[in-house]
């Protein structure tokens, strides 16, 4: 009983501080954004060359490629360039792909200020996802699914253009939300 007490207060003090640190983060990317964008005069890096790696602001140490806004949820992250699980802890990360060629995959734990409210969006909803060049991508979420912890070829196959998923509560299943360009 002491350690499920334990157990479930350091869930919520992880949730709270993984919850703060984003949002200093956001602040900290927000502010770093390119002066260029939403330029109508020029035609944005990404478009002329698809293959260029995203570009990255450095904070604290840690590499971000933009933010993901979940505007139904009332959710705005930061978005690291890489996934581990220490990442994680901080910011939802990516997990594979590129905005630019319209297959990105980005993974992020289960906490509330995270992604763990996921399963919550329905198909029609808005997702978007800025770089940190300030170039905006809009989607509609398409389909949400479960798939197993272990569907690593069904995560990553499809014609998704953007990606999101968490594990469930129990970590034995991964809420899987494929969305579409607008």
């Amino acid at each position: 009983m002491g350690s499920a007490v334990f157990l479930t207060g350091f869930n919520l003090w992880d949730n709270s501080r993984a919850g703060e640190t984003a949002g200093n983060v956001l602040k900290q990317i927000e502010q770093a954004e390119n002066p260029k964008k939403n330029s109508d005069k020029a035609i944005p890096d990404y478009i002329l060359n698809p293959k260029m790696d995203m570009p990255v602001v450095v904070i604290d140490g840690h590499r971000y490629i933009g933010t993901v806004d979940l505007p139904v949820l009332d959710i705005k992250l930061p978005v690291m360039e890489e996934w581990s699980y220490p990442n994680m802890r901080t910011a939802p990360c990516r997990y594979k792909g590129s905005a630019y060629l319209n297959n990105m995959i980005i993974c992020g734990h289960n906490y509330a200020s995270h992604l763990g409210r996921l399963q919550n969006l329905r198909q029609g909803d808005l997702v978007i996802f800025t770089d940190v060049d300030g170039n905006e991508f809009k989607y509609t979420v398409k389909d949400v699914e479960l798939l197993s912890k272990t569907a690593v070829e069904e995560m990553e196959s499809g014609i998704w253009d953007l990606t999101l998923f968490t594990c469930t509560l129990d970590g034995q299943t991964r809420v899987t939300v494929r969305c579409s360009k607008k």
